[in-house]
């Protein structure tokens, strides 16, 4: 714009003012500045000047391909901008552009509000930007921009807020990182679980319930699998599968604790002279379950599972696909056990989830989250509580990390986040322990003498929307013989095998297969069994008067592996062995 507008004269004066003012504290700071010691992540120690030395400084000492690798610096797990100097004696990382840790806490970043007493302020040019940041160091890292999206939302993603426009842009030190990018977006894209929903016929949305999935008879088909699968592992585990209310009085909540911290996140209503709420999850009912009568510690490890359905008033802005929703349900638990049972307790539900993810044909990573800095409870039960957290991983056998001090203040947990098919990484099962909810409820059990129990929350598909939409994307659509909503096409030759084909359709989906029959006559041989393919069946069985006269099929995959003539009953057999099997590559073993 030229002129620019007065506002942009007084911004940039307002800005030198304080600029000045900034750098005149700092100059004061620096002359009484007196020597620090820098660690860095191998152990190697810096030295350097309270208030002088910045962590560019220190990148260029190290190596001058850091300095020039660096986007910025991890200060005492904080972030920190590569130009700002250095307070006190402190931990220092260089966080290079492709270092995962930078993304992820950028994005934290960008997306938590302001809520210290001071803020910082950016300039590039004419533009002064309100940001927490941090910030590059200047343009001249930024080699490729795109602008890549808009959309219409609302502020605070509040629908009775003002309608805005959000664009979005992302920038990379090179060209060539841009394109490796661009390529990632389109291959999510045709991965999308909103697309391959629509495309597969599996679920919709509708405005008449926002954010409540309408899943069809395909999709239902793969929601019901995926609960009889946790289902059928809860009792080989010792699990008892419970149902309870979906409406509680208010009390409950206030109990709970969950009123006063989560009541706008509920849906609540008066009923005669009273508040009711639906539940946004199941633990507060679980409580109440175990103390409607008094327990023993014989009963003890007690296993409650439930798949209720939940509600959360999640604001219509942020409603996403089947990723964020106001309707779900979960394959929660909650086991109530003794202190001394919680090793062994969770050793059982690490395996319980290591079951589950194999099965998926997912790698995970595991932290374990310790006591924050609020926390309630005794700190030697906290210790003891985390010993044995650290032994069950120990004894599991895969690589973990530390999370120090972002566990919840009612008790340590171990977070698992699941890597897909495109590296993306995504948290679904959360085991977590909880000393605070018995003392809310005043559960006890009787022993030698009245003792509480520990509550361990846990779920591994979490959310059962969610996990649909993460198995939609990471198969893009091409399911696994055994959740597979089409499994498997019957495509006559000609219209004389028809009612033969409809006959061996009918013995398979009585035999618990989704299967159909292609009756068009007005597409030839080749189009059907292409059809068939692109709607992702498993297996297409062509029958012919051949087949017809041997009561046997002819057997290919949606890949168009060919593996002939078979009976009936033998594909029947096959078939069967490998949905129970829940063998992911049952058109290769076949």
């Amino acid at each position: 714009m030229r002129p620019w507008p007065e506002y942009i004269a007084e911004r940039l004066s307002l800005y030198e003012e304080l600029k000045r003012e900034s750098d005149a504290l700092l100059a004061k700071k620096a002359a009484d500045s007196r020597p620090i010691t820098v660690e860095l992540p191998d152990g190697r120690k810096m030295a350097g000047k309270a208030w002088v030395t910045t962590p560019y400084q220190l990148a260029c000492d190290i190596s001058q391909g850091l300095a020039d690798n660096a986007v910025i610096s991890r200060v005492n797990g904080e972030l920190w901008d590569l130009d700002r100097p250095l307070e006190r004696d402190c931990s220092l990382e260089i966080l290079r552009f492709d270092d995962e840790d930078y993304n992820k806490f950028k994005c934290r970043i960008l997306n938590e509000k302001v809520t210290t007493p001071t803020t910082t302020v950016y300039r590039c040019g004419p533009l002064i930007d309100l940001c927490r940041g941090p910030h590059v160091r200047h343009t001249g890292k930024i080699k490729a921009l795109k602008i890549y999206k808009n959309s219409s939302t609302y502020w605070e993603g509040r629908s009775d807020m003002e309608t805005l426009q959000r664009i979005y842009g992302i920038s990379f030190p090179d060209s060539k990182m841009l394109k490796e990018w661009e390529r990632f977006q389109e291959e999510a894209k045709n991965r999308d679980h909103r697309k391959i929903g629509k495309d597969q016929e599996l679920f919709f949305f509708h405005d008449l319930s926002p954010g409540s999935c309408f899943f069809m008879p395909r999709g239902a088909f793969i929601y019901n699998t995926l609960t009889e699968f946790i289902r059928g592992e809860y009792w080989r585990r010792g699990f008892q599968e419970v149902a309870s209310p979906n409406i509680y009085n208010s009390k409950l909540w206030e109990t709970s604790g969950h009123w006063q911290h989560y009541s706008e996140n509920m849906f609540s209503f008066p009923v005669e002279d009273d508040i009711f709420a639906l539940k946004p999850m199941n633990c507060p009912g679980h409580c109440l379950m175990f103390g409607h009568r008094p327990r023993s510690w014989r009963e003890l490890p007690l296993r409650l599972a439930d798949f209720g359905v939940l509600h959360r008033n999640e604001l219509s802005g942020t409603l996403t696909g089947l990723t964020r929703v106001r309707r779900f349900q979960q394959d929660d638990a909650h086991i109530f056990c003794t202190m001394d049972q919680i090793e062994s307790e969770m050793k059982g539900c690490l395996d319980f989830l290591r079951c589950v993810y194999d099965v998926f044909g997912f790698s995970f990573q595991l932290h374990l989250s310790t006591r924050p800095e609020k926390y309630l409870g005794d700190i030697a039960v906290w210790n003891q509580a985390e010993k044995q957290l650290e032994n069950s991983l120990n004894e599991f056998g895969e690589p973990w990390k530390l999370n120090l001090g972002d566990g919840a203040f009612y008790g340590p947990k171990i977070d698992i986040k699941i890597k897909d098919a495109i590296g993306r990484y995504h948290q679904c099962a959360t085991i977590q322990l909880d000393f605070q909810l018995p003392i809310r409820f005043n559960l006890t059990f009787d022993g030698d003498d009245k003792a509480r129990p520990v509550i361990i929350h846990r779920a591994i598909l979490g959310s059962v929307e969610r996990m649909i939409a993460i198995l939609t994307e990471n198969y893009a659509g091409k399911w696994p013989l055994w959740v597979s909503p089409r499994q498997v096409m019957l495509v006559p030759v000609n219209p004389s095998c028809e009612d033969y084909a409809t006959r061996v359709c009918k013995q398979f989906t009585e035999a618990g297969f989704m299967a159909d029959a292609d009756l068009d006559s007005s597409c030839l041989l080749n189009k059907k069994i292409r059809n068939a393919q692109l709607a992702q069946y498993n297996f297409i069985l062509v029958v012919g008067e051949k087949e017809k006269m041997t009561n046997s099929v002819n057997v290919r995959t949606r890949d168009n592996k060919v593996h002939g003539e078979l009976t009936v009953a033998e594909v029947l057999a096959r078939l069967t062995l490998l949905k129970q099997s829940r063998c992911r590559t049952a058109e290769e073993e076949f």
